[in-house]
């Protein structure tokens, strides 16, 4: 099992991983059989994922390229569905893991992953697009990210939460692009 552990806050090889070893198989084997159904809708996809993946977690959402599982513990486990969904995965890793400090505190936690698969904190506090503060935060937010070099897209209330002290998070940042002026970045 290859888990993800980086610098990010996450467990070290000798502490327990979030997922059991046939929930890290049911992973695989869905991966290896996700091409088959890539020409279907992706209700029938997500139907097809919940079956192969047999995993005893509540499905709280789904995309285009993820499914969304509750691990009932505080943090939820996106499963790609597509292959745009693991570049979604590997995509939110790497952002999290190289962005500024002061920006990451706007970005969901990243606490596990591997290939196909990310553990990130449940967020629940909604952010409204109705409320004009909220979205000049987000604009203000978003140009932050932009002068390190990060080019936040997606942006919707569904992809976005306030953390316990109000502040904007970003928990589904899988589409942000690094810009090619990078010379602020890393």
């Amino acid at each position: 099992m290859k888990v993800g552990r980086g610098n990010l806050n996450i467990p070290t090889s000798n502490q327990k991983s979030f997922l059991l070893e046939d929930e890290l198989q049911a992973i695989r084997l869905w991966l290896d059989k996700m091409e088959q159904y890539s020409y279907q809708s992706t209700d029938r996809i997500v139907r097809k994922a919940k079956k192969i993946l047999g995993l005893k977690y509540p499905v709280i959402g789904y995309g285009v390229f993820r499914i969304v599982f509750d691990l009932n513990n505080g943090y939820v486990l996106k499963v790609a569905i597509s292959r745009q969904g693991q570049k979604c995965n590997e995509n939110e890793v790497e952002i999290y893991k190289e962005c500024p400090r002061h920006l990451r505190k706007h970005l969901c936690l990243v606490k596990e992953y591997g290939h196909g698969w990310i553990i990130m904190k449940k967020m629940t506090q909604q952010v409204s697009m109705n409320d004009r503060n909220q979205r000049k935060k987000i604009s203000e937010l978003s140009d932050k990210f932009w002068e390190s070099g990060i080019r936040p897209r997606d942006i919707k209330s569904d992809n976005l939460a306030l953390s316990n002290e109000g502040d904007i998070i970003f928990i589904d940042y899988g589409n942000f692009n690094r810009s090619i002026r990078n010379d602020f970045f890393w």
